[in-house]
């Protein structure tokens, strides 16, 4: 079992609900706002998830001003 620190399971509990209602694309800055985190939080912790989480799958999506990020249930 992966030990997560409590930023991390917030992250996580908030990708799962928001991929399980029908989003799929996420922006750090967004899901800080939400968190109460500043976008550099999320931003670090979110290519750390994507390589020690099962319950989601995240992929580096895109990059304009911001990076974007594509999320699945894993």
């Amino acid at each position: 079992m992966t030990d997560y620190s409590d930023e991390e399971r917030r992250i996580l509990a908030y990708l799962r609900e928001s991929v399980s209602k029908g989003e799929r694309y996420f922006r750090s800055k967004n899901i800080a706002e939400q968190l109460g985190l500043s976008s550099k939080q999320v931003g670090v912790r979110l290519p750390e998830l994507a390589e020690k989480s099962e319950e989601v799958d995240i992929e580096k999506w895109g990059r304009a001003k911001s990076t974007t990020w594509k999320v699945t249930l894993g």
